[in-house]
């Protein structure tokens, strides 16, 4: 396969589909405000996705359940904002889809509108089927999310590797078809094995994105508070810093607090 990179103006659900048709891997990172989408989209990813994992980095939550549906829309709204090139992908919320299909398409139609995001995330296989041909039916473009599901983290107890077992596996490259057969773009793969992760990225012409899901699918997304050492209490095997901003920022907030106290700042040229 060729690995041309084509210039993209403005990525689309059809422009990552292309990419894994050329051999071009996807890049993805969440963003959750203004600024830091503008710094996330300028520095040319493909996609922003608008994680409820913001319930976690933003909000201090102990898990992704607890944020709403207008709180993510609100997110939503401000990355919408400062983004010119990437794709925009929203989460559903728990509670805002799993139930009810109709409940689904409102949720949808909501950030929708109300954001202006591009597409909505959900997490689950043929058990929200109903709920994802809805919203499909509408006319809104949805990117699936199968293996770990933070949402479900109660049900499984943990946050341990999923689909090692041979019925696990199975039914995830079942749903993983299923998603495809019946319109989402593409599939996030969380923490599951990289050899079932690339058979399934194999299996489906749709894109296949992961974390935490080996170097065998068609791209990657982590959480931007992550990549950027901002939480320095998270450390699973998948996560690569590429920064350490909680030290680089403290020092520098400690030395703006030395600063103030022995009266260095402002200095003469610091003032009018």
């Amino acid at each position: 396969m060729s690995t041309a990179k084509k210039d993209y103006k403005r990525v689309t659900t059809k422009s990552l589909i292309e990419m894994k048709a050329n051999g071009e891997k996807i890049s993805m990172l969440t963003a959750y405000d203004y600024t830091m989408a503008k710094i996330v989209d300028t520095a040319g990813i493909d996609v922003i996705l608008v994680g409820d994992s913001a319930s976690n980095v933003m909000a201090g939550h102990e898990t992704t359940l607890p944020i709403t549906l207008d709180q993510m829309i609100y997110h939503a709204s401000s990355v919408v904002r400062a983004t010119q090139r990437a794709l925009v992908v929203v989460d559903l919320p728990f509670g805002s889809y799993q139930s009810d299909p109709k409940e689904a398409l409102r949720s949808s139609i909501r950030i929708m509108k109300e954001s202006g995001g591009h597409a909505v995330k959900m997490e689950g296989g043929s058990e929200i089927k109903d709920s994802i041909k809805k919203i499909l039916h509408a006319g809104i473009p949805v990117m699936g999310h199968l293996g770990l599901t933070p949402q479900s983290i109660y049900k499984f107890g943990t946050y341990t590797v999923r689909a090692k077992e041979n019925a696990e596996a199975e039914k995830l490259i079942e749903d993983a078809k299923m998603l495809e057969r019946i319109g989402c773009f593409a599939v996030v793969l969380e923490k599951i094995p990289a050899q079932l992760a690339q058979k399934v990225a194999e299996s489906i012409s749709i894109p296949v994105i992961g974390i935490g899901a080996g170097g065998g699918v068609d791209g990657q997304v982590l959480v931007i508070h992550d990549m950027l050492g901002m939480n320095n209490e998270f450390n699973p095997r998948f996560l690569r810093r590429y920064m350490n901003l909680f030290e680089g920022m403290t020092t520098a907030i400690s030395q703006y607090v030395t600063d103030v106290k022995s009266k260095d700042f402002p200095n003469e040229t610091e003032q009018y």
